[in-house]
């Protein structure tokens, strides 16, 4: 079977970049069916052009930008014609390339508010003044 690869982009197809993260993203049960645009993040790039911030949750992450030793290809397959069941020609259309990655290679760092004073504390405050 012949599979054609074609870009209708010429030559400025969007560049893409691929997040690497060290262990594992678990989603939660309820979320199970609804993977397709399921947003787990933030992303920012917060000072310099090679430093990002991903938030998830309470945690962030911090990353650089990394080049790739060979760019991937982002594709959607098109099958066209051919009956049920039948082969039909398939062709790949290019969507974007992926040159860089963002390893983020560090373990996460709490984000966490300032705790409440608990009532010691308030009584301390109250009898100082």
């Amino acid at each position: 079977m012949q599979i054609r690869v074609k870009c209708n982009c010429g030559e400025n197809c969007p560049e893409w970049a691929m997040i690497e993260l060290q262990g594992m993203v678990e989603v939660q049960p309820q979320f199970q069916d609804r993977l397709q645009n399921l947003k787990i993040g933030v992303l920012c790039r917060p000072s310099s052009p090679e430093t990002y911030t991903f938030t998830v949750g309470y945690h962030e992450l911090t990353g650089t930008k990394m080049p790739l030793k060979k760019p991937l290809l982002v594709l959607n397959k098109v099958k066209e014609g051919g009956e049920e069941g039948g082969s039909g020609r398939v062709e790949l259309e290019v969507i974007g390339i992926i040159g860089h990655r963002i390893l983020f290679k560090t373990r996460p760092k709490a984000l966490i508010s300032k705790a409440r004073p608990t009532m010691k504390d308030r009584a301390t405050l109250a009898s100082s003044k």
